[in-house]
């Protein structure tokens, strides 16, 4: 069932709200979906308001019409802002930073990127920047900035070789070559590719299993996955100990104790064929 009242953006990003999934369209469809400073300060208000709203369990970001986003609009980016004051130029990088990857990456519900179309450029951070990705296999995806004698801006270099690999990530930042959403799960861009007309399809299917799960469970879980990756053993191992004494103080559901008696004593649930009986 779809809600919509009191819904954060409306001008350059669409909320949906249905069934606990807020599907969140960047929306300049006419730009593809280009990124603009107007988009960056409303998708801020966007991801902030959502983090909040009980209403959203789990948060997807795509791009209306055909396109996911072509990036970044370098008119409005660049062209506009080279008479600013620096300090003004600071500001519009750090709103765009701040939604892209600040938020994103540590966001406190799971988030999946849906790549309906068209992905270039800048889009490339936020969609790292998500928990889970899938692709339309007709979705092209590319990095064409070598072509303008220029490299990919912001965080887009780091983003892609985090989970494309070193040698995917140079070849097609050197050559600028586009690829397909096939290729982008090959590469582990992308978590899988879909048909498009079953795209949608696969990310509520995706995001209802998400929902079953224990939401301070699931929000330390991601977070571990993104936190280790720069630590030691002997630094995860601790780290990863407190998040988890951390977690059962801070879990009102009583998560770990309602999964273990259900197993344990009422023989009611079996670990590996689903979530826990949440509502018992």
């Amino acid at each position: 069932m779809s809600d919509t009242a009191n819904l954060p953006g409306g001008k350059t990003v669409l909320v949906t709200l249905e069934d606990g999934i807020a599907w969140v369209a960047l929306n300049r469809p006419e730009k593809r979906n280009a990124m603009s400073p107007t988009l960056a300060a409303e998708m801020l208000e966007v991801v902030d308001a959502l983090e909040i709203d009980d209403r959203c369990k789990v948060f997807v970001l795509t791009g209306s019409g055909e396109a996911f986003s072509a990036g970044m609009d370098l008119r409005e980016y660049f062209r506009a802002t080279d008479g600013m004051k620096p300090e003004v130029r600071a500001r519009i990088t750090r709103t765009n930073a701040a939604w892209q990857w600040r938020r994103l990456r540590y966001y406190a519900k799971p988030t999946i990127a849906m790549v309906n179309g068209w992905c270039f450029g800048g889009a490339f951070t936020p969609l790292v920047a998500c928990d889970l990705a899938v692709a339309a296999e007709e979705a092209q995806f590319g990095l064409s900035e070598i072509n303008w004698g220029i490299i990919p801006g912001g965080l887009v270099s780091k983003a892609v070789r985090e989970v494309m690999g070193e040698r995917a990530a140079a070849y097609y930042t050197m050559t600028g070559e586009t690829f397909d959403g096939r290729k982008a799960a090959q590469m582990g861009l992308v978590n899988e590719a879909v048909p498009k007309a079953k795209l949608r399809e696969r990310v509520t299917a995706i995001a209802k299993v998400l929902m079953e799960k224990n939401p301070t469970a699931m929000r330390t879980a991601k977070h571990a996955i993104r936190r280790v990756d720069s630590f030691n053993w002997d630094d995860s191992e601790d780290y990863l100990g407190a998040k988890i004494d951390q977690m059962r103080l801070q879990d009102p559901e009583g998560g770990r104790s309602k999964g273990m008696s259900q197993f344990l004593d009422d023989k009611s649930y079996r670990p590996g064929l689903g979530a826990y009986d949440r509502n018992r």
